[in-house]
């Protein structure tokens, strides 16, 4: 990962890794599902010249992609960044 995940600071970003494979298989797949498809309705906004909207779902598109990355790790014991 290129850059410093926020989710990753707060304590209940940390039960993320924490859930079984079971379970962060799907949630995983859901959030890139969400963050594909903010990125797309960004995309169409910029089309349409909707500067705003496009900066919107971009944004929009940040958040599922920081659930999703620690969704993908194997169990670890969180150590809180300093």
């Amino acid at each position: 990962m290129g850059y410093k995940n926020p989710l990753l600071d707060l304590p209940a970003g940390a039960t993320l890794t924490a859930l079984p494979a079971r379970l962060r298989a799907p949630l995983e797949a859901l959030m890139r599902d969400l963050r594909h498809q903010a990125n797309d309705e960004a995309e169409k906004a910029w089309g349409k010249r909707k500067g705003l909207m496009a900066a919107y779902w971009r944004a929009v598109s940040t958040y599922p992609r920081h659930t999703a990355h620690p969704l993908s790790k194997r169990k670890k014991p969180w150590i809180p960044r300093s």
